[in-house]
């Protein structure tokens, strides 16, 4: 073959590598249903991340099919973390007035680090008051708990509660109780219902091992306790005992892998925002995932750069 031909080709085979994830979007099957995973809004009053909160929302509000509904993986606003109770209020104004304006679909959160009010301060009155830590995003997000299950079409969702203050920071794990929750809720669920898990920060992941953090001086891998779940280990030994779970959905990080494991395959989604609207964050645009989900517990996934 000679060269020229040889470059037709591969042209050919790229670009139907490149358009098969829109198929198989737009080809939804009938015993599957199909949802937008949307994280790392990192919204905040200005025109820029406004009106790209805006663009997101209202892009997967018009896909067609349509999806089922949202999933929010968190990182809702800018940051709490270290803000006056003045400025959260206005981050989670626009979070309220762009959902209210843009989006028609049920939703289900989960919360991420930057939800949580105040773990950067030291000030006792903040420290004191009734929506420090999760109270507010919960008051926000109209969530009676901060880790839930809830069931769709024969699959249940279950959504964990990852991030939790540490030191000034926030450290990626579930406490005892909530692990003991899920422990009893995993042991609950019919063998026949398919399960797929949710945490904002992820539990297993090829990028936050590999590309979220520099290099120590010595050459070794460094994994911050604040970019994947320090109980990796003893959650993947329990899903273990869990033949039905088939996924396990991030954000986070705002990059994109995907990572099977004993059988589970684990997906982070990126981030709305990319590089906190300043543009892709290591190449990765601007994105939001749609999965499609099958009775027989097949996972699908799209990335979509809208």
């Amino acid at each position: 073959m000679d060269r020229r031909k040889f470059l037709q080709r591969a042209s050919v085979s790229a670009a139907a590598v490149s358009i098969a994830p829109a198929i198989l979007a737009r080809d939804a099957k009938p015993s599957s249903f199909r949802i937008g995973y949307l994280t790392d809004t990192h919204v905040k009053p200005t025109d820029i991340s406004e009106a790209g909160m805006r663009k997101a929302f209202r892009h997967v509000n018009n896909l067609k099919p349509s999806v089922d509904f949202i999933m929010n993986g968190g990182d809702s606003i800018m940051d709490a973390l270290n803000a006056t109770k003045e400025k959260v209020q206005k981050q989670w104004d626009v979070w309220n007035k762009v959902l209210s304006e843009e989006n028609k679909l049920p939703m289900h959160h989960c919360i991420g680090n930057h939800d949580a009010w105040g773990w950067q301060m030291t000030d006792p009155e903040v420290r004191a008051d009734p929506l420090f830590d999760k109270k507010w995003v919960l008051k926000e997000h109209k969530m009676d708990s901060p880790y839930y299950s809830f069931e769709h079409k024969g699959w249940k969702f279950i959504v964990l509660d990852s991030p939790h203050e540490n030191n000034g920071g926030y450290i990626a794990r579930i406490d005892e109780e909530q692990f003991a929750w899920l422990e009893k809720e995993l042991k609950a669920t019919d063998a026949a219902t398919h399960i797929c898990i949710v945490s904002h920060i992820p539990i297993v992941s090829f990028c936050s091992a590999m590309f979220s953090d520099k290099n120590e001086a010595n050459g070794d891998w460094k994994i911050s306790r604040a970019l994947l779940h320090v109980d990796s280990r003893r959650l993947t030994q329990l899903f273990k005992s869990a033949s039905n779970i088939r996924c396990c959905l991030s954000g986070h990080i705002h990059l994109q892998d995907s990572v099977e494991y004993f059988g589970i395959k684990y997906y982070c989604n990126g981030a709305v925002s990319g590089d906190w609207w300043n543009g892709p964050f290591k190449d990765f645009p601007p994105a939001y995932a749609i999965f499609e989900f099958d009775k027989d517990g097949g996972v699908k996934r799209e990335m979509v750069n809208y």
